[in-house]
């Protein structure tokens, strides 16, 4: 396991209720509802906030790692993540698929910006050998 030698961030938030309840962060920048995926509720899921922030992430690690290469990020680079719960003998997994939209930028060179940015994004680096996540370039 890594350990940090430098903390740069810490979000904090306090949940109550579950999947059913609430969270809010200490500085009330984040204040959600909870509900359980594919009900009724009105709230999002742990689920939808993993491929949130995991996109945000990812797009950032694109940024940096294209900047290494003396190239360019498409004004409009975006990511839609998918995050899947489900089970496997009664226990439950995640799986995750980020596709990457690039547009305009060479095939090759995109697909050299996501493996590079797969890298060195620390929700990746938490993912990797956990769970399934496949990365495809759209």
């Amino acid at each position: 396991m890594t350990q940090l030698e430098k903390v740069l961030y810490t979000g904090k938030t306090h949940t109550t209720g579950g999947r059913n309840g609430a969270s809010r962060s200490s500085d009330g920048r984040l204040d959600v509802k909870l509900s359980v995926p594919g009900s009724a509720g009105t709230g999002t899921n742990p689920e939808q906030m993993l491929a949130a922030g995991w996109s945000a992430c990812f797009i950032g690690a694109m940024g940096k790692a294209a900047a290494k290469m003396n190239v360019a990020l498409p004004a409009d680079t975006a990511v839609d993540a998918e995050v899947d719960l489900g089970t496997t003998n009664d226990a439950y997994f995640l799986q995750a698929r980020l596709n990457v939209s690039l547009p305009g930028l060479d095939r090759e060179i995109a697909q050299a910006v996501i493996e590079a940015a797969h890298q060195t994004c620390p929700y990746s680096k938490a993912t990797r050998g956990n769970i399934g996540v496949s990365i495809t370039v759209i």
